[in-house]
């Protein structure tokens, strides 16, 4: 039974109040189903300054602040992941906002499919204008194959979900360690991960509206840098291409131990008789 969701949000230095607010609004809009409530987890990614969170926020009593030596979303969102109390775990960055329906979407799948270790869904673009844009692409709602997202990402180089939607089992997402270690794209890194390893499912309603301008991670100046090595400006791809030979070759390690585990189990040929 699922009775409490954690949703974790890696909070920045330099965050705007204002979309705190808005996703803390989205959190209050949530539908969720008799008995369940939610949990937000806010991890400031600085251990003094950063944003002031507005009075409505740090005095709701399913907020839990926390703060951390600066190491970027994938050290906040890890270090938030040790006081989660859900056994489900959604994902919320800061600027983003969830649609109402998102929390009870995805309870209701991992409460009723137990071989579903993650979810996903449609994400819609918030524009500065206040209009959104949705995308045309999504995959078909449903079961996710273990394996599928990412063979597919290494077929078409087009990744055909988003991870900022990712809501997972506590569990597995212990088990994995949290998310990669990475200074960008670490959400990336756990799906390639969960992919490897369980059945997801995508669902057929929206569940993160994701705000677009020009403040944002993936917009900023030090991101492209960070996404460069030594070796020139095509390291984002590489490092792509080596999350997706990562996940072949687990998946060819996990081919390989199933296959021997059922040479083991075969009837062994006496000695001095013909194999059949």
């Amino acid at each position: 039974m699922i009775d409490l969701i954690s949703v974790i949000t890696p909070v920045a230095e330099q965050a705007d109040p204002d979309h705190l607010l808005a996703a803390f609004a989205s959190l209050q809009a949530q539908t969720l189903p008799p008995g369940v409530e939610w949990q937000w987890l806010l991890q400031i990614d600085c251990l003094t300054g950063g944003p002031e969170i507005p009075s409505a926020i740090r005095d709701d009593r399913r907020v839990c602040l926390g703060r951390n030596r600066r190491g970027g979303p994938a050290v906040a969102r890890t270090t938030a992941l040790a006081r989660a109390g859900g056994s489900v775990v959604h994902n919320l960055d800061a600027d983003d906002q969830l649609t109402p329906n998102a929390l009870a979407d995805a309870i209701q799948v991992l409460a009723s499919e137990p071989a579903i270790g993650w979810t996903t869904g449609p994400v819609i673009d918030l524009l500065p204008d206040g209009s959104t844009r949705g995308w045309s692409h999504d995959p078909h709602s449903g079961r996710l194959p273990a394996g599928s997202v990412t063979t597919s990402w290494a077929d078409t180089h087009d990744l055909a979900v988003h991870p900022s939607t990712l809501a997972v089992r506590r569990d597995l997402l212990v088990a994995l360690g949290g998310w990669m270690a990475l200074p960008v794209s670490e959400d990336l890194g756990l799906l390639v991960a969960l992919d490897t390893l369980a059945d997801g499912w995508f669902h057929a309603r929206p569940s993160v509206l994701r705000r677009a301008h020009a403040a944002q991670m993936t917009r900023a100046a030090g991101h492209d840098a960070e996404k460069q090595d030594r070796e020139g400006p095509r390291a984002a791809d590489r490092a792509q291409a080596r999350l997706r030979r990562a996940h072949q070759t687990a998946s060819s390690h996990q081919r390989r131990r199933t296959e021997t585990a059922g040479l083991r189990g075969r009837p062994q040929t006496p000695p001095g008789q013909p194999r059949r």
